[in-house]
Formats: structure tokens, C-alpha cells, sequence
């Protein structure tokens, strides 16, 4: 299915009803359609047209589903920036895509008209708030003739944690059968008979909040929309509009978990809760599911799959540590360097394939061949399935320590870590050693009023690990380095050493 039938059928479904409300404002469906069916009018007019790449950087308002739509409805291909990244990081993307428009908000555009005059040609950057072309007729619309389902639909460019981003071409087909999939698996959680009001949090620029934007279109809901994370706005909505799920990261729920001001609001409505993007910590979820009596879903994903892999089911048991077994249409499958199949419960590459995985890597055709073999896609993750199916990730390839030949997860000490009453937030990266290949180093922020010391967490962690898992050194920090998305930003951390520490290491 065309990304641009969605509207359509969601009209068709569920008839006219408030889909959308940001800040005091409501929006029907009906009012969705239309107006995006405008901004294509002007996007059109603007010389944008079938193949064209569109760049539209700005924070979560109501306009950004309509460019979204109207940009699917052209044909041309939608490639969402974060609002958070700098110029210079922009310009990147924009160099790489070369967009026919850009379109942002009043607060960003002098930021994005310095990126576009270093291109050639320049686009044009449009204003949303300049910019309103109003409803359309939907008898008027006819602009997707030629459009296929297998066209790209969107570019995704991933946080570059190992480089510089690089853009995932995500055809409509793959966004619309990833969404469907999850929509699927929704339909068996009623929320207790309550009416279905999703809070959008997440950043729709990110390609979780992306789908998901997808998935409650296709199932008819209701959505509070938030211009940004913060964690009181959030409390207030679950309030407010009694909502009864929504999706994150989990930096966020542990910005929720420990608000403050947390035990003020009435957060009864929520029912259901859905994290992805980087691993939830089991202390942490269990933590937030007693605190706000929900239930936490822990998926599986990344821009490569349109984003979801896996996903637990409402009607089978959720088995701890894992994100829960393959979307239907899904397969997943573990294998050793040399890419063979291994068995249940060994650790190896998780590699995928189904509808939902990307056909390539815009301009770069030697990583996408590296990348996608056989039908493939090879997710630099490592984990394993047990006998049921279930997955388990236990870290990105990239981050496992090799200690004297050992191989040490990363996330396997930091849910230890973490679990000390006087730790907020850990993160484990190896460092070079002459001795042993690499070592292993904890960054800890403490929690407030709570004093630790180096090796009192050395004797806590060598209590319950092996030794040669026990990190070699405990270094204190303020805050947590973090991305644009909430993740551990591991590259920051690897440059934060003194000197005295790269001494200390090396020797």
C-alpha cells in the first residue's frame, strides 16, 4: 500500500472523528486529509514533484503530519531531520539528499536558509507558519497516477554513533506493512474497554515516532500531541486527557519515574506503555510498571526495518530481558561470523528479512551490499532466540569488549550497575589496554544525596560478576551524555578520559 492511502482509509474506516489535538487544538481526520491535500497544492506549486526529496526539520506540531501526508501524496520522497541537530549536521544530510524544499517553523529558518545557501541549487525553505495553504476539495486530488507502492518513500538518516549518518531508503510498502504489523498486534489490548488516546511523544523526525504516527492512523485513534519531551508536560497530559498509552525511549521513562512532582498527578488512565530504541534496563521497567500500575512493552528495532522487529503479544507471557518474538511476516535469525545459523540460546548477529527491511543505503552501494546479504539484513546486534522464539539483545556488536579474549556486554553490567541504590545512570565502554586488548570502565552518575565510592561499586560488582567481567575503573560524572534521541552517546564518552586516565589505561 501507498503511504498516501492511509488518510483515505482511515476517513473510510472510522468516519469523521478528533484525531489530533496540540496545545488547546483539535483536529478531525477529515481536517488531516484536507489540509494535507493542501500543502500538496502548494508543494506542487513549489516545484516539487514525484522523486523529489523534501527536508522538513522541525519539533512535533500538527503541521508536520500534514507535510508528511502531502509530501507522500506527490510521490516525492520525505526525509525528516531532528530539529535538535546543528547546522553543520544538517547541511550533511541536506548535501547528501539535495531536497527540492525544505520546510521548517519560524524558529528554525534562519538555521535551515544558511544550510541551503551552501547548495547548489539552493532549495527553497518554507515556513510552516508562513506558509498555510488551507483545506482542499478531495475530489480535486489527482496527483498519484504513476506513484508505486515500491517507490522510496522516505529517507531515514540514521544518529551516525559509528560515523557519519547515513540516509535509510524506506519504500512505502516497507512503512505501510510495518505499521500494519504492529497495528495487528495492538487490536488484542482493549485497555480495559476505555477509549484509545494515544500521547505523542516521541520525536517525529525519529523513525519509532515516524511509525507509530503510522500505526495510530491505522487504528483510528485519538493522539494528544506534545511539542517536545518534558517530563511534567507529559504527567500533565496522562491527566488531562486521561491517556491510555504511548510510546517512548527509555531515557524518558526514567525522567518520568523520577519527577519530583510525579505522585501529584493522576496517571490511573494509563494502561500500556511502548519502549524502543535503545534497551530498557529490567529494574528500571519494573520500577515504572509498579509506580504508574501499567504494563511496559519492550520491542526491538532499527531504521533498517521500517523500524520494528519484534514485539511481545498481549495474549502469550512476557519473558524478562527479551523484546518479545518477530512481527508477523518477520523473520529473525542468529549467526556466527561466517554467517551461519546457530541454535537456540547461542549468542551471534541477529539478521532479518520481510516486508519492512530497507532496499539500501542512499549513494552508498558498498555498505549496502556489506549490509543486506542474501535477502539479509545483518543488524551489527547481538543476541539469541530460545526455544519459543523469543529474542533477546544483549548489545550492539560494535560495543562488546574483547578483555583478554573474553568477550564482556556492555549491558550486562550497566542492569547490575544500575541496581545499586546509590547509581542513577551507568554506561560501560572498553578502552584500550596493551595487556589485555581492552579494558573495561564505568561511568556512573550517582543519585542525589546518596555518596559511593570507587570500590565500594568494584566490591559490589565483583560480588556478583566474574572477575574478569569487573570493571577496571569507576569514573563519576555530573550527567550522562546522551544523542538527540536519548541514547548513550558511547563516541562522547570515549573522548571524555583525561590524560591521566588514557596513561592509566594504555599501561
Amino acid at each position: 500500500m501507498h503511504l498516501s492511502r492511509l488518510l483515505e482509509q482511515n476517513v473510510e474506516t472510522y468516519g469523521e472523528y478528533t484525531s489530533l489535538i496540540y496545545e488547546g487544538q483539535s483536529f478531525s481526520n477529515l481536517d488531516h486529509l484536507r489540509l494535507a491535500q493542501g500543502w500538496a497544492q502548494e508543494l506542487h506549486h513549489q516545484g516539487v514533484d514525484r522523486g523529489d526529496t523534501v527536508l522538513v526539520s522541525m519539533p512535533n506540531r500538527p503541521e508536520v503530519f500534514f507535510v508528511y501526508s502531502a509530501i507522500a501524496m506527490l510521490g516525492a520522497i520525505t526525509v525528516p531531520v531532528m530539529p535538535l541537530l546543528q547546522g553543520d549536521e544538517i547541511l550533511f544530510i541536506a548535501r547528501d539528499c539535495q531536497p527540492k524544499v525544505m520546510i521548517t517553523c519560524e524558529m528554525m529558518q534562519k538555521k535551515l536558509e544558511n544550510v541551503a545557501q551552501q547548495l547548489n541549487p539552493p532549495p527553497k525553505v518554507l515556513a510552516v507558519e508562513r506558509h498555510q495553504p488551507g483545506k482542499r476539495d478531495t475530489a480535486a486530488f489527482t496527483f498519484l497516477d504513476e506513484c508505486k507502492d515500491e517507490d522510496i518513500g522516505v529517507i531515514l538518516y540514521t544518529s551516525g554513533t559509528t560515523g557519519q549518518p547515513k540516509g535509510v531508503e524506506l519504500t512505502h510498502n516497507n512503512l505501510v506493512a510495518n505499521a500494519q504489523a504492529a497495528a495487528e498486534l495492538a487490536k488484542d489490548y482493549d485497555f480495559g474497554g476505555a477509549e484509545h488516546v494515544g500521547l505523542l511523544i516521541l520525536p517525529l523526525s525519529h523513525a519509532f515516532g515516524y511509525t507509530m504516527m503510522n500505526v495510530s492512523i491505522l487504528r483510528g485513534e485519538r493522539n494528544i500531541m506534545l511539542p517536545h519531551f518534558d517530563p511534567l508536560l507529559v504527567l500533565q497530559a496522562i491527566q488531562t486527557y486521561r491517556v491510555t498509552h504511548f510510546s517512548a525511549v527509555p531515557a524518558m521513562f526514567h525522567a518520568l519515574l523520577h519527577h519530583p512532582e510525579r505522585s501529584r498527578f493522576d496517571v490511573t488512565s494509563l494502561a500500556l506503555c511502548i519502549s524502543g530504541s535503545a534497551p530498557l534496563p529490567v529494574s528500571e521497567r519494573e520500577q515504572f510498571e509498579q509506580a504508574f500500575d501499567c504494563v511496559i512493552f519492550e520491542g526491538y528495532g532499527l531504521s533498517e526495518a521500517a523500524p520494528i522487529v519484534t514485539a511481545p503479544r498481549f495474549n502469550l507471557p512476557v519473558k524478562p530481558g527479551s523484546v518479545g518474538l518477530p512481527l508477523p511476516g518477520v523473520e529473525v535469525r542468529v549467526v556466527n561470523e561466517q554467517g551461519q545459523f546457530l541454535p537456540n540460546g547461542d549468542v551471534g548477529e541477529l539478521i532479518v528479512k520481510g516486508p519492512n527491511v530497507t532496499r539500501g543505503y542512499h549513494g552508498l552501494p558498498e555498505i549496502t551490499h556489506e549490509t543486506l546479504r542474501d535477502g539479509w539484513l545483518y543488524t551489527g546486534d547481538v543476541g539469541y532466540m530460545d526455544s519459543d522464539g523469543y529474542v533477546f539483545v544483549v548489545d550492539r556488536k560494535k560495543d562488546v569488549i574483547i578483555r583478554g579474549g573474553f568477550n564482556i556486554y556492555p549491558r550486562d553490567l550497566e542492569d547490575l550497575l544500575i541496581r545499586h541504590p546509590a547509581v542513577l545512570e551507568a554506561a560501560v565502554i572498553g578502552v584500550p589496554s596493551e595487556a589485555m586488548g581492552e579494558e573495561v570502565m564505568a561511568f556512573i552518575v550517582k543519585r542525589p544525596g546518596i555518596e559511593i565510592h570507587e570500590e565500594t561499586l568494584l566490591q559490589y560488582c565483583q560480588k556478583h560478576l566474574a572477575k574478569y567481567k569487573t570493571p577496571r575503573w569507576v569514573k563519576f560524572i555530573p550527567f550522562m551524555p546522551k544523542n538527540v534521541i536519548g541514547k548513550i552517546d558511547r563516541k562522547r564518552l570515549k573522548t571524555m578520559w583525561s590524560k591521566q586516565d588514557e596513561g592509566q589505561v594504555s599501561g
